[in-house]
């Protein structure tokens, strides 16, 4: 697939952020967060023949709406100061147009991963956005038939994938000139402030406990609902009341995981489920809408050698570390002394990571966020797709869950090393449940 780049730019503010407003200092969650791009791309068939004018038509009124958002998301139009703050320097969002010499439904029939990274304004990794970089990146692609498709990589130092949907949300309502202006709550700074003299080393403990770096091969496994209604069905016969859809997709990529693993090693070695919880639930409401920043935070589940694994024993796993992420740890993790929860926390996943040779596998859940519906103004998107690791060096043993377009589906981007990924493509449990790779067109 050929993609020229035809144009490149810096999408300012709308207006200057003001003198006060010009750093932003990042919250203790913000701090303890790796550092690289979080991708994302959004596809848009065009329902008006083939004009690519109306596209480029399209891309200039998403420029002008991008202006006008910056200024209330000023942070994102900055560059990153360094660990402990963000620049808002009015620099502005990086913006290319990119035309592909291919149709979108051509693209989307037969899904190519390598390509579909070529999308975004850069190819994503792990070397993440230091001193100096932009905040903010977009890619709007254009295609031979008038379809775009939307590439997205805005540092993680500042938005979580709850914060990249505000952001969204807002573009698009000042694209479609909506009553709503979308104004981000930046309050997270004051919830969790920073505490820099242990931020290193918590950060390292923190985040080294459970990050592999490597190359990778993303599969794309979809469950659709009724394989979804099949899990939980055998999760609920062995004692688990009322599964998520979440909890028994997790366990069966879990499960499947661990005995790829086996195969490669000749033994099962200790393993660790890390999924990232999404702390604004647990937030009074005035004080999670709307919110930007990392506002997360890892709930791990354990298993020791030689567990012998089974779907809802996984599952309960699953549930169990979730919900040690609740209101009460919250509560203390907030304030001038909320770090010293955060430590304990912290502690513990060094010390599961001292004790040997462990997998790690980390989840994180898009689900119910509400990306499928991201509407600029002439539809909402066919498709959506987040973290692509294929062939590029990345974390591996990551697993992002999406939403279906249609349904309660699931979908799960799962980046894996290529040895073990070939086994895991193979599983029989796994593809008693799941499609591998289908094309997101409707059928």
């Amino acid at each position: 697939m050929e993609i020229e780049i035809i144009s490149k730019e810096s999408i300012k503010p709308s207006s200057p952020t003001p003198h006060h407003l010009k750093t932003f200092e990042l919250s203790l969650l913000d701090q303890l967060i790796v550092n690289p791009y979080v991708p994302i791309v959004l596809y848009y068939p065009n329902h008006n023949g083939n004009n690519i004018l109306l596209a480029l038509e399209r891309s200039l009124a998403l420029k002008k709406s991008l202006s006008k958002t910056l200024t209330q998301f000023y942070p994102l139009a900055g560059t990153i100061k360094n660990d402990l703050s963000i620049d808002c320097n009015d620099v502005g969002a990086y913006y290319a147009i990119a035309l592909v010499r291919r149709g979108l439904n051509e693209l989307l029939s037969h899904p190519d991963h390598e390509l579909l990274n070529r999308l975004l304004p850069f190819q994503p990794g792990f070397e993440g956005s230091g001193a100096g970089a932009r905040v903010t990146n977009v890619q709007v692609n254009i295609f031979e038939c008038g379809g775009i498709a939307i590439g997205l990589c805005i540092s993680h130092r500042i938005v979580d994938g709850a914060a990249l949907y505000t952001f969204l949300k807002g573009w698009t309502n000042m694209a479609c000139g909506a009553k709503e202006v979308v104004y981000p709550n930046l309050i997270v700074p004051s919830l969790f402030p920073a505490k820099d003299l242990w931020l290193r080393d918590s950060s390292m403990a923190m985040c080294g406990s459970w990050l592999k770096e490597g190359k990778c091969i993303t599969k794309i496994f979809v469950f659709d609902s009724d394989a979804i209604d099949r899990l939980k069905a055998e999760a609920t016969r062995n004692g688990v009341k009322n599964p998520t859809r979440v909890e028994v997709v997790s366990a069966l990529i879990w499960k499947c995981a661990m005995e790829a693993s086996k195969q490669t090693c000749g033994f099962q070695k200790p393993s660790r489920l890390t999924h990232l919880v999404n702390l604004r639930r647990k937030l009074a409401s005035t004080l999670s809408k709307d919110s930007i920043g990392n506002v997360i935070w890892p709930a791990t589940a354990k298993c020791r050698a030689n567990y012998e694994t089974t779907l809802h024993g996984l599952v309960k796993k699953v549930r169990e570390s979730i919900s040690k992420i609740d209101s009460d740890f919250v509560n203390k993790a907030q304030g001038e002394k909320g770090y010293v929860a955060m430590q304990e926390s912290i502690k513990e996943m060094g010390e599961i990571r001292s004790k040997g040779t462990m997998d790690n596998y980390t989840f994180t859940s898009w689900c119910k966020m509400g990306f499928n519906q991201i509407d600029f103004g002439w539809g909402e998107p066919s498709w959506v797709t987040g973290i692509i690791g294929h062939g590029s060096p990345m974390f591996v043993n990551q697993v992002t869950l999406m939403d279906t377009k249609f349904g309660d589906g699931i979908e799960a981007f799962v980046n894996l090393d290529e040895e073990e990924m070939e086994i895991l493509h193979d599983n029989s449990e796994l593809l008693a449940y799941a499609y591998v790779d289908p094309s997101p067109l409707p059928k």
